[in-house]
């Protein structure tokens, strides 16, 4: 066997912090997560930073495989130029066979310098998972085939080019990626490790799955958050983005209890394919010598302060499950430390005891695996030009420029408000919690450089 662990990273596209039952919603059903978090270190309060464009997903995922912070992507992480070594391929330059599968938001040529192999590569935000349309890996890393699809025949519209070398008609995409994942591991028979990337497009919309796992929820015992709205409070800058017309204004409870049974059924979908992949490592010999990292790249509102995205920074929108098992993972344990995803690289590096390259930005929490009290003091947190915000994780500050003017200052208690409903910011007695987050927030916007053209300059001339 080879001295190295495999790294297995799973990824998932808009599963919130608490998603996963065993450290999370009583009411969702994900037997194999909560398998992997009594096999592991789970990260009660790993984040994103948020997002410089309205699709989250991709500074999110730019980061993960950069190691780069939120205001040093190429724009907003549309690609990862080659004098930012990727995660895949600083395992690759260590002895690690590299295979990739799944969404891959961050440009052709990233992909093919950061994996030896792939298959069901998809490369943008969303699609119907019954109809995945893929790419075949390609040694060339172009990624420039197209073929006809007509979306709706019957509707009269006409034929378009979809980019893509194949479709996956019928068989939903954490099916398609969990098929694809099992037979890489059951087929490999190289002596070197492997790195297996499993990019899964569940939960996020539209959210179908096979009917069986929306059968074992009632809609009836769908329990609305605590922090429920028919709307937001006040303008946020983005309450009309796509997202957010999923679901009719108001937001009712029945329809916002619809929304979190698909959500809910989707995920315990995507758990069986979790399972899946385990097994396939069980039987080959490897789960005892593989890491397993899952984590989700954003989460997601799902009718939470009446909205239904991630464009936003409370919690449930920047707070993601992180969950990691292996050797030399202490198992059953729990961290609130303050993280990042795109601390995920260099903990990698760490624990098998690689260099991480220069423009590797996160920082470790291997020492996390073995119980040491580790973590970020504070969290920067940005969305576009309208939104910036700091957590200590026991409070957070929340600031919103709207029409060139800062129009809302939110200031949260987490530990006794963890649903973000009771505004602080005009109560004296937080006036000295208020001042020192707002200097914070000010001194880490120039540690990340937040202030530059089109990212976070028109926000901070509203502040000034």
């Amino acid at each position: 066997m080879h001295k190295q662990p495999n790294i297995v990273l799973l990824f998932t596209d808009d599963q919130r912090f608490d998603m996963v039952n065993a450290i999370g919603d009583k009411n969702i059903i994900t037997p194999n997560l909560d398998r992997l978090v009594a096999m592991g270190t789970t990260f009660t309060h790993a984040h994103i930073p948020g997002g410089t464009c309205p699709a989250v997903c991709m500074p999110s995922r730019a980061m993960l495989h950069s190691g780069r912070t939120l205001f040093h992507l190429d724009a907003s992480g549309t690609s990862i130029p080659e004098t930012d070594l990727t995660l895949g391929e600083t395992l690759r330059s260590n002895g690690y066979y590299s295979f990739g599968c799944g969404k891959w938001h961050n440009g052709g040529e990233s992909f093919n310098r950061s994996f030896d192999d792939g298959a069901e590569i998809y490369f943008g935000g969303m699609c119907d998972h019954w109809n995945v349309p893929a790419y075949n890996f390609d040694p060339t890393g172009k990624y420039d085939k197209t073929i006809p699809r007509c979306p709706d025949p019957m509707a009269g519209k006409e034929v378009i080019q979809q980019p893509c070398d194949h479709i996956s008609a019928g068989v939903h995409s954490s099916d398609l990626l969990a098929d694809c994942s099992v037979d890489f591991i059951r087929e490999y028979n190289r002596e070197q490790p492997f790195f297996l990337y499993t990019a899964f497009l569940a939960p996020h919309d539209p959210r179908v799955m096979p009917e069986e796992y929306l059968a074992m929820y009632e809609l009836d015992n769908i329990p609305l958050p605590e922090n429920f709205m028919g709307g937001h409070p006040f303008n946020n800058g983005e309450l009309h983005i796509r997202d957010e017309m999923l679901a009719d204004f108001p937001r009712t409870p029945d329809e916002v209890r619809e929304h979190i049974m698909d959500y809910y059924a989707m995920i315990t979908h995507l758990d069986v394919q979790v399972g899946r992949i385990m097994a396939a490592l069980e039987e080959k010999g490897e789960l005892a010598n593989t890491i397993i990292i899952m984590a989700g790249d954003n989460g997601l509102a799902v009718g939470q302060h009446g909205l239904m995205g991630k464009q936003n920074l409370y919690e449930h929108s920047v707070r993601v499950p992180l969950i990691c098992a292996g050797p030399g993972i202490q198992c059953n344990k729990q961290s609130n430390a303050a993280v990042y995803l795109l601390d995920i690289y260099p903990t990698i590096c760490e624990t098998l005891g690689i260099t991480a390259p220069e423009n590797v930005e996160g920082t470790s929490f291997a020492s996390a695996f073995q119980g040491e009290a580790i973590g970020r003091d504070y969290l920067y947190l940005a969305y576009k030009d309208c939104q910036r915000g700091v957590s200590d994780l026991k409070y957070k500050l929340i600031e919103y420029v709207v029409d060139g003017k800062n129009t809302m200052t939110q200031l949260f208690d987490l530990k006794n408000d963890p649903y973000e409903l009771n505004n602080l910011a005009d109560r004296p007695e937080q006036a000295t919690k208020l001042a020192e987050l707002r200097v914070q927030l000010v001194e880490m916007s120039k540690e990340l450089d937040d202030h530059q053209p089109e990212l976070g300059e028109t926000f901070w001339q509203a502040m000034t």
